[in-house]
């Protein structure tokens, strides 16, 4: 088993956009595993908007990543050492195992994973949180229909590409909202999503009456700001919005950007709920089987950026809001 493990700390609070100084890269001893824990390699690590969240110290669903800490990310990877009777050497997992090369951590909150049933990055993407995210935030949140339209924002991530196709195969049109012709195009021609708007170089609003005739019943929003805004003017009558995210807004240095258009939602006398996919925590089983159903009969399409190596941690992760990435962004574990 190695000795030491390479891990990526938090040292400061991010103002704005996280850089490279936020962050230490450090070699820290692998504790012997005690009674229940595990000692894991990790093989790949998870870049998701959440974490940027987890940096602030603030009110939160979670609390912050401390200063001095690991920083925190989903990851799969394989057991090295296991004091936990449900695990053994030889398993792949994942869970929240932090951006680090080895963690000693409780096994409690860990899922086994098969690498003969798919990729093991697969696990962090169109079979892990992006995709339950989707899930559980489209059907039960939004309490998608049969004939409805569901626009989502950033439909071209992890998460917004699995609301288009989920919308799909329950019999709702999806229009997907992306920055850039080559993400739309990806929605359309791979992933079947009934139209896209490239937010950076169309009339939003236009494009969204274009292609919500009958307006729009599901708004499944990533973003914030104003494509939020813009939505808000463009809903059915009882019209739910799920708020999953709001990627625009997570690195301002003063106040949010909250919609201005809320009285849209009495007027369609629709609903705005926020959600948070540790709430299904019981039933991410129920979303496993049937999402590896879907991947096995060939009805998910999925892309990943993967970019090696822990020193790269700050720079990848950029990337999220820089929006130079399709799909699932993944750090591999060098």
């Amino acid at each position: 088993m190695p000795q030491t493990s390479t891990q990526v700390i938090l040292v400061n609070r991010p103002t704005g956009l996280p850089t490279s100084s936020d962050f230490e890269i450090r070699s820290q001893p692998v504790p012997e595993p005690a009674a229940g824990e595990l000692v894991v390699a990790n093989l790949y690590i998870s870049l998701d908007p959440a974490m940027r969240g987890w940096m602030r110290d603030a009110r939160s669903y979670v609390p912050p990543v401390g200063l001095g800490e690991v920083m925190r990310a989903g990851a799969v990877g394989r057991v090295l050492a296991s004091r936990d009777p449900n695990f053994a050497e030889g398993d792949h997992v994942s869970g929240l195992l932090g951006v680090q090369s080895i963690a000693c951590v409780p096994g409690k909150g860990l899922r086994k994973v098969d690498p003969k049933l798919a990729p093991l990055s697969a696990y962090l993407g169109v079979l892990g949180m992006p995709a339950m995210t989707a899930y559980f935030g489209l059907l039960e949140v939004g309490a998608l229909a049969a004939d409805d339209t569901v626009l989502v924002s950033g439909a071209a991530g992890a998460v917004g590409s699995m609301v288009g196709q989920i919308a799909k195969l329950k019999g709702a049109r999806a229009v997907g909202l992306a920055g850039g012709p080559e993400k739309c195009q990806h929605l359309v021609n791979e992933l079947g999503f009934d139209a896209a708007i490239d937010y950076k170089h169309d009339d939003v609003k236009a494009k969204i009456k274009a292609t919500c005739p009958d307006r729009v019943n599901v708004y499944f929003d990533n973003v914030g700001g104003e494509l939020l805004n813009i939505a808000l003017t463009q809903l059915a009558m009882r019209a739910r919005v799920v708020i999953c995210g709001a990627i625009s807004q997570y690195n301002h240095l003063e106040k949010i950007e909250g919609p201005s258009n809320y009285m849209s939602l009495l007027v369609s006398r629709a609903r705005m709920e926020g959600f948070v996919v540790f709430d299904y925590a019981k039933r991410y089983d129920e979303a496993s089987q049937q999402l590896g159903a879907w991947l096995s009969a060939g009805k998910l399409s999925y892309r990943e950026t993967v970019i090696e190596g822990l020193d790269n941690f700050a720079d990848s992760f950029a990337k999220l809001f820089t929006g130079d990435k399709l799909g699932k962004l993944v750090l591999k574990v060098g």
